[in-house]
């Protein structure tokens, strides 16, 4: 397994082979467009701004990348877009999925389903995402638990409510702040985009994945009416899909060194200097080693509707309102060995030690602590916005905006029990990670699929709720005082507010006294038939692998245990919030400059941005838990910005840009409390007192535009960071952290042994930034430039775009790049496109990133490289009915994740199969 794989010079070695290619058999006619359908660089900054994108129709998927391509080409930063049918056609399950194709922007998948996006190297946190113009923040579940950060959640919407994506990759004045990575605007359907009078379209598809086996509905449905009078037009979407993914393969949750009682036969506490025992308890061992699944179903409903009213020449009022609902659960039963923590009562009987990476590849184990686990938990994710928008032209030369909304993201889990049942001394249990794809972890001692081997020891259930709130008020005016300069000036409110609250009924069955353990070795109750269920795991398992045990039944257990009615106590840890005041004030000069029959065309401002932050948590204070609430002092940032873009060429356009930027710290990071981890004996504070991420950044490229819908680009991009919240970590005792006894839990290893080992006590802090520097190779091209006499190779096409990013930034345990970035990355989509049939496929490439700082003596974690692979088609049987087929992750490709940057022990290793769409599609 390989972090960084040596195929590093494959993407532009391909991407620069498809070029040459293109160009020597493209004809010379071809590289001399008629200026007046390209030249669009030589209408003044008014003009510019009156490109509408709601006045565009767009038909077939090749119109759609004309009109992608053209925004490109009309702006002055750098910009990105998909368009209309881009999204509607493409094999997307969600939004995020659509915008992995774009350059510089890769995705992190949750259970088979793209969740979040990073641009150019910067993780979610540092994009701001805008629906409508709005901000907003969608939240929702997953692996990892709730998002309780800035991060936008993509799988909370289908791509069907939405028209248009746009990506900013550079800053400018008009722009909102609080990005690092890109601003992302998501536009639901303009309803005078449609044709006058009514228009309807719905489409169905039956969904099936080869893991799950099953076959699900997604549909989706539009309809528009635009008055003859074109003064109204209003518009309505739906989309509904239901389905269910399940992960299947093994996981070690992390590797870690301890002692053991005895290392064969030797007993290690009287002979502490024993060579094995020494090199078993330095070595590293899976945490806890498991096969088992992960199910996740999803029930995705979404909602737009549109009204926009034209009532006289220079007069444009919109309302917007989109509603998204997510019902989700995500289930996971394994068969594991818990040797974290409990190590010192087990007994190896025989281990294989790899001197390369220090790792114990393999172990024979008598006494080990059995675990069966049945978990499920729960979410629903609702989301609302409105916004109101107008635009009024007073005069030939001023024009005015104004936009009011607001937006709610709540993320509800009603439950997350975890049923456990235990047999803590079992004989006969060995894993071999010589393969650790596949490694074979077996129990060979009593039957694990007789309950009567096993007591109900522990059980969990942890509900919560996240709310996510803003209010926007916005307006600008702009002044065309010259044909070639207009002066924007506008101001922005924004009113934020972030809550969350968690409790837990976690407890041991002795400590919840449902049961009498004064028997030695009962720790729990003991496991039948009626309250158990037989489990099968059918996924790949290394040869002579347990694949079938018992499990406990977690209704039959809930309904046992009456597990609704026993009190739940504050997860304090989790119960704050955050409320949030952003005013800016911004000016931009909009300019057009000939020099020497070259355009330019170029924007410079500034924008002055205010920041009031109060965070509220519950404090430790003398064992007593109150609500503390901190009022940081406002913070003020004054945010500089250039683009330009000059024509070398009426077809070679070269862009610069710089600005200061800055993220906002997030959420998660910024209540004064803290939690506590019992089993990993760690202790988390948060931070109301954190700083923005700031930075300076500095963009250039060159875009040749050397055929119709065709482009060739490089852009090369630097950002200098100046600041930026940094983790911190110290070893200490738990009764110097001043918190109750009572937050461990009750079966964790510290419950039983609070000092028995130093704690890591985790803090973030203002800190150093570092640097990020990277480049992007873009290239599109209807094959038609080549050739108009094949017919085949005349309706076909090719998009691709390769990115190389890397970074440097200081952490306590070293210096590594950014968390989220990958260094390489690249699609590509070939596609076929008539007025009957159309066809494509796109692969795209992520580079292994780290995700964290890692922990049990393992330094960083991160996963490792994917490579999905996607495809479509479509045939238009009739003016008014198309057959559609989706093919979606058809490499089906493994998650693969490691822990310890220097060994890459794997960590997890499963899959989410491959998904198939047929479908149909109407519309009149």
């Amino acid at each position: 397994m390989q972090l960084q794989r040596s195929a590093k010079k494959t993407p532009v070695t391909v991407l620069a082979g498809a070029i040459a290619v293109a160009l020597q058999m493209m004809p010379q006619a071809a590289l001399a467009q008629d200026p007046a359908d390209t030249d669009a660089t030589s209408a003044s900054p008014r003009t510019q701004a009156a490109t509408d994108l709601d006045t565009v129709t767009v038909t077939g998927f090749r119109g759609s990348l004309a009109e992608a391509l053209n925004m490109k080409r009309d702006a002055v930063g750098a910009v990105d877009a998909i368009v209309a049918e881009d999204i509607a056609d493409f094999p997307d399950q969600n939004i995020a999925e659509s915008l992995q194709r774009i350059p510089g922007i890769t995705i992190t998948r949750d259970s088979g389903e793209g969740r979040s996006i990073s641009v150019r190297g910067l993780s979610g946190d540092f994009t701001r995402v805008r629906i409508n113009g709005m901000e907003a923040i969608a939240a929702t579940g997953g692996e990892g638990g709730p998002n309780r950060g800035r991060d936008f959640d993509y799988n909370v919407f289908a791509s069907e409510l939405f028209n248009s994506v746009v990506v900013h990759k550079t800053a400018s004045a008009s722009l909102d702040e609080g990005s690092l990575g890109a601003v992302v605007d998501l536009n639901t359907g303009a309803p005078f985009s449609h044709k006058v009078g009514h228009t309807f379209l719905v489409s169905g598809q039956a969904q099936y994945n080869d893991v799950t086996e099953d076959t699900t509905p997604r549909l989706a449905a539009l309809y528009a009416f635009r008055s003859p009078s074109d003064i109204w037009a209003v518009a309505f979407s739906a989309a509904y899909s239901d389905g269910s993914t399940k992960e299947l393969g093994q996981n070690t949750v992390r590797w870690q060194q301890a002692a053991f009682n005895s290392v064969r036969g030797v007993d290690c506490a009287t002979s502490p200097g024993d060579a094995g025992c020494t090199e078993v308890a330095n070595g590293f061992h899976a945490r806890i080693p498991r096969y088992g699944e992960i199910e996740v179903e999803r029930e995705r409903l979404g909602l737009t509707g549109a009204l926009e009213l034209r009532p006289a020449e220079g007069t444009r009022l919109n309302l917007d309102l989109l509603y998204s609902k997510l019902d989700a659960s995500r289930s996971e039963k394994w068969l594991e060995v818990l040797f974290r923590g409990n190590e010192g009562g087990m007994d190896v009987t025989d281990y294989v030690l790899n001197p390369a990476t220090n790792t114990l590849d393999m172990m024979a184990v008598d006494n080990a602590w059995v675990r069966s686990e049945n978990f499920k938990k729960a979410w629903t994710t609702e989301f609302k916005q409105w916004t109101l928008s107008a635009e009024q032209v007073f005069t030939d030369t001023i024009t005015g905006h104004a936009l009011i909304g607001s937006s709610s993201s709540e993320l509800n889990f009603p439950y997350e029990i975890t049923f456990m049942y235990d047999d803590r001394n079992y004989n006969g249990f060995v894993y071999d990670y010589s393969n650790d794809k596949f490694p074979l972890i077996a129990y060979n001692g009593a039957d694990v699929t007789d309950p009567a081997t096993f007591q109900m020891s522990e059980f969990r259930d942890r509900p919560s709720n996240t709310r996510h709130e803003f209010d926007t008020v916005i307006a600008d005016v702009e002044w065309a005082f010259h044909p070639d300069y207009a002066l924007k000036a506008g101001v922005n409110y924004r009113k934020f507010s972030f809550t969350t609250w968690g409790g837990i009924r976690d407890s041991g069955v002795c400590a919840a006294g449902l049961h009498d353990c004064s028997a030695e070795g009962v720790y729990g109750i003991p496991a039948t038939g009626d309250l158990s269920d037989i489990y099968h795991f059918n996924g790949k398992a290394g040869a002579g692998s347990t694949t079938r045990w018992v499990i406990p039944n977690l209704r039959a257990w809930s309904d046992f245990i009456g597990l609704p009615g026993l009190p739940a106590r504050l997860d304090t840890g989790n119960v704050r919030s955050v409320s949030e005041k952003d005013s800016g004030v911004f000016v931009q000069l909009d300019g057009y400059t000939d020099i020497a029959g070259h355009d330019l065309r170029w924007n410079a401002g500034v924008r002055y941005v205010e920041t009031e932050q109060s965070s509220s948590a519950l404090v430790s204070v003398g064992g007593e838990f109150n609500p503390v609430t901190i009022n940081r002092p406002k913070y003020k940032d004054t945010l500089p910005a250039i683009n330009a873009a000059f024509s070398i060429t009426p077809d070679l356009i070269w862009r610069a840009a710089a600005a200061k930027v800055m993220t906002r710290p997030g959420l998660g990071s910024l209540s004064p409390g803290g939690s506590v981890d019992s089993f990993n004996y760690r202790v988390t504070y948060q931070n109301p007192f954190l700083d923005p991420t700031r930075a300076k950044t500095f963009d250039t490229s060159l875009e040749w535009y050397f055929a119709p819908e065709s482009i060739i680009s490089l852009a090369i991009f630097y950002k200098d960071i100046d600041s930026r919240p940094l983790p911190t970590e110290r070893e200490g005792t738990y009764a110097s952290t001043g918190l109750p006894l009572d937050l461990l839990v009750p079966t964790s290893p510290a419950a039983e042994n609070p000092e028995g080992r130093p704690w890591t006590i985790r803090s973030i802090e203002n800190g150093p930034g570092g640097k990020l520097k990277g480049y992007e190779i873009g290239f599109q091209m209807p094959f038609s430039v080549m050739t108009e006499s094949v017919p085949v190779i005349r309706n076909m096409g090719m998009i691709g775009n390769y990115t190389n990013v890397d970074s440097e930034v200081d952490y306590p345990i070293g210096t590594e790049r950014l968390f989220g970035l990958s260094r390489h990355s690249y699609n590509f989509t070939l596609y076929y496109d008539t007025e009957r049939f159309r066809a494509r496929a796109s692969a795209a490439y992520r580079d292994g990133y780290l995700s964290g700082t890692s922990g049990t003596g393992n330094r960083f974690e991160g996963y490792g490289s994917t490579f999905n692979v996607d495809a479509s088609a479509t045939y238009k049987v009739d003016d008014n009915w198309e057959v559609t087929f989706e093919a979606l992750n058809l490499t089906d490709d493994y998650q693969d994740r490691w822990t310890d940057i220097d060994t890459l022990r794997r960590y997890e290793y499963d899959h989410t199969g491959r998904t198939y769409k047929l479908g149909f599609r109407y519309k009149f």
